[in-house]
């Protein structure tokens, strides 16, 4: 499924996608796209919807952020942000990934999953950003 989305409706897509991931028993996604596509941004508009009280920030340096999720009508209760950007295969092994993947109480966003290749679990949506202007993003889901 592709989807065209402004800027102001980026919370009607989270929405959508939380939706989504409930009905289907999913707790990972992997965010493909550029920088600046605005994989944050949207991981930022989740964030909101689920009512978790910090500001979500990019995990570039930290190379993951955990959130707790305030929602009482989530089926998680951590929110996991993950920036493998700056990982190097065998390297993510010590940092515990296919033990956060597995853990149903947490919601996983991946940004660069491909670097995480070997960890990732199968049942994970993908998400491809692509920038169409300033303001547009198009997103890309599927299984």
């Amino acid at each position: 499924m592709k989807k065209r989305v402004e800027k102001q409706d980026l919370e009607n897509l989270a929405l959508e996608i939380i939706s989504f991931l409930k009905q289907k028993e999913i707790n990972t996604v992997a965010l493909f796209g550029d920088l600046g596509a605005g994989k944050t941004s949207f991981v930022q508009a989740v964030g909101k919807i689920l009512q978790i009280e910090n500001k979500i920030l990019s995990p570039t340096f930290n190379i993951f952020k955990v959130y707790d999720i305030a929602n009482n009508t989530s089926p998680w209760s951590k929110l996991y942000h993950i920036d493998a950007y700056r990982i190097e295969g065998e390297s993510a092994d010590p940092l515990g990934f296919q033990e956060i993947f597995s853990n149903k109480d947490n919601l996983v966003f991946i940004e660069w999953p491909e670097n995480l290749r070997e960890f990732l679990p199968e049942k994970m949506l993908k998400i491809k950003l692509k920038t169409i202007d300033e303001n547009t993003r198009e997103f890309s889901l599927s299984l």
